[in-house]
């Protein structure tokens, strides 16, 4: 959860404070073990006479209770990604970018982008 209906979980379309406080109430009975996360992307490459490429990228981490940071949206001031303290809003553009799960589905198109040149 929330998964595709992510950005209007509240009921309001893109509302990422709304969404947030949603979603920690849920969250308010559950252990801190069980908090894990994960985003996921799919991205695809369809050009006419070529075989159609999907690829995926996920990015695993875990919910904290209290947003943190300033530098994303969505969930991002909640989600710790595995191997770090900070919120992945409190992580610089540059350093989300390379291991977010968007950054992992377009490293994995990439090469498939280089065919087309």
């Amino acid at each position: 959860m929330p998964g595709v209906l992510s950005a209007r979980w509240s009921g309001r379309h893109g509302d990422d404070t709304a969404n947030l406080r949603l979603l920690l109430a849920q969250l308010t009975d559950v252990p801190e073990e069980r908090l894990g996360a994960a985003f996921v992307c799919a991205a695809a490459l369809v050009v006419p006479g070529r075989p159609d490429v999907v690829v995926h990228g996920e990015w695993r981490g875990r919910i904290v209770r209290e947003p943190r940071g300033t530098n994303g949206f969505g969930y991002d001031p909640i989600f710790v990604p595995d191997g770090e303290e900070r919120t992945s809003a409190e992580l610089g553009s540059a350093e989300k970018d390379a291991v977010s799960h968007r950054g992992r589905a377009l490293q994995a198109l990439l090469p498939h982008l280089r065919e087309l040149a």
